[in-house]
Parts: C-alpha cells; structure tokens; sequence
C-alpha cells in the first residue's frame, strides 16, 4: 500500500470531480483520521485560502454568517461524525461537496469518487490530491497539478522500486534507533507540522504504539519544561522533521530545545521537493516506512485496528 503512493497522485492527475463553480471564497472540511487529515494537508499547501478544519460532529458557529463550503471527506463514506456534520451544512443551506470511495455520503451533488479497497490512511494520497482537485475544480483555489505532478515524482524517487530507496534507508536506521523508545516527533507550523501529526498517526496504528506530535514553537512554551520533572527520557525518542521555510527563529529554536531536552533527538528529516505538496510527503513517506519498519520488528499486524473497529460496533450498539 506504501508503495502504491505516487501512483495515487498519477490518478489525481486524471481525476474528474463532478462539481461546478461554487460561489464563496471560504472552506471547511470535515473529517476524521486518515481522511480529515487531507484538510489538514489543503491548510497547509494552501495558505492563501481560507480553510477551517473539523474533526467532529459539529459545524463551527460562523458558518451561518459566513456562508462557506462545506466538504466531506470519509474514505468509506459512512464515517458518523463526518455524515453529522454534513447533515447540519445541509440543514443550514449550504453548499456541501464530498470526497469518498463509497457510501452514503457519496449521493452529495457535488462529490470525487476515490479508487476504494484501501485503509483510509493508505488512501492518503487519492483524498489529499484529490481534495486539491475537488476544490480546483469548484473555483475555490488555483491549479495545483504541478505540485502534484512533482509529488508523484518525489515519493517515487523516495520509495525506490521494491521499497529500497533513500526513504527506506532513513526510515531502517531511525526505525533502529526508536525500537523501544515512544516516538515524539517535532515539526514546525504548516506542512512540517501536518506531517509529524501523520507520523504520530501511523506509528499508532500501524505499529501500534503510542506517539506524541508537536511543534516548535509551541512546545517551547509548555512541553519543554515538562522534561524537568520526567525520568522517562531513556524510553523516549525525539525526531525532528524539517522544512526550508520555516522561520530563522524556529531553526535555531530547534537546535537549542534539543540541548535542553534529555531525551535524545534520534534522527532530523529534511522535506525534499520544490512545491509545498512535494515537501510535505517527502516527510511523511518517511514516517509511513518508520510505522511499517516498527510493527515488522515488533511481529505486529500494521493493517488490522480491531480495537477502532470494536469501538464503532460499541457505538452502534448503545446509541
């Protein structure tokens, strides 16, 4: 499924959203894990566009005077909380579109159909690309088909033929430097940021084990003094991930949190690519090789997630 990645971007390229022009400038998408993280990566790769991210059942309270677009993003296309949340843009009167495999929500009159069979986070390429498509396609952001096209080529490169690329060779030695440690992994705002939360993500359900994603600054201001009144820092494994924009402060920022941190910094990730798209998966098919590497170590399954589907049944089951 990793490796299948730069050929998700290939589709995108060729996709065809059935949507028209939408009237508004502002957009909000809706979604959960492996899908609602594609809002995230459109704020980032975005930055001139106005657009708020939902991850729950509720709209935020500006939509009724601000009139924006509302887009669902559910791979399976029943996700409960995303379907809750269209249902109150539709109740509001506004424009929805959607982006899914299959599904209820696919009915949506303005919606991208995605290839299906996937885990929604193996999907990451076909709705984040696709997401970029859709709201291109509904006059709400410009072209973005070259960054696109680059990315396709990026993770490629990355990736190698048979999973043997530079990426690979990254992910083995900071896979050898975590095992038995849990994963912090420190970005800095934007896309850097979007993807130390994809690398926290995956580790959690590919490796099944717990993470911690932050970013600097922020952490400065909080987590660092954390680490004063923890004895935890030999079981614990900092990697910093890091991109050619971030701020003059923020990079010297990042040298000195990591001589007051006890714990080690295993490893630096830098984002590769030219386009914004580019650079930010460059730094998460690392990450998605790392939480594969680690469950292989560990004999763990890294596609089951038995306990995220009991938890759906449970919910079912007492509404």
């Amino acid at each position: 499924m990793i490796a299948g990645l730069p050929g998700q971007f290939a589709w995108a390229l060729d996709a065809t959203p059935h949507v028209g022009v939408v009237e508004t400038s502002d957009v909000v998408v809706v979604g959960m894990g492996g899908s609602g993280i594609s809002g995230d990566v459109a704020r980032a790769v975005l930055p001139e566009t106005r657009i708020d991210v939902v991850k729950g059942y509720r709209l935020p309270g500006w939509v009724a005077a601000s009139r924006p677009v509302v887009v669902g993003v559910s791979y399976s296309g029943s996700t409960e909380e995303t379907r809750t949340a269209l249902a109150e843009a539709v109740d509001l009167g506004l424009t929805t579109l959607t982006i899914t495999s299959s599904g209820p929500i696919g009915d949506e009159a303005g919606h991208l159909t995605v290839p299906g069979g996937l885990q929604p986070r193996a999907a990451f390429g076909y709705l984040s690309a696709g997401l970029l498509v859709l709201l291109h396609a509904a006059g709400l952001v410009p072209d973005r088909r070259a960054g696109i096209e680059e990315t396709a080529v990026v993770t490629a490169d990355l990736l190698g033929g048979d999973l043997d690329g530079p990426a690979a060779l990254l992910a083995d030695d900071l896979t050898d430097a975590l095992m038995g440690r849990i994963p912090f992994v420190y970005g800095s705002p934007g896309l850097a940021g979007v993807a130390a939360y994809r690398w926290k993500t995956q580790v959690n359900e590919n490796a099944k084990l717990p993470a911690v994603a932050n970013v600097i600054p922020e952490l400065d201001h909080n987590e660092l003094a954390g680490w004063r009144g923890s004895d935890q820092e030999r079981r614990i494994g900092i990697v910093h991930l890091r991109d050619r924009d971030e701020h003059p402060q923020v990079a010297r920022r990042f040298a000195e949190t990591g001589d007051l941190t006890p714990a080690p910094t295993v490893g630096e990730v830098l984002s590769q690519g030219e386009h914004r798209l580019a650079r930010l998966f460059s730094l998460t098919t690392v990450g998605d090789l790392v939480s594969l590497f680690l469950a292989e170590r560990d004999a763990v399954d890294p596609v089951e997630v038995d306990v995220l589907t009991e938890l759906k049944q449970r919910l079912k089951e007492h509404p």
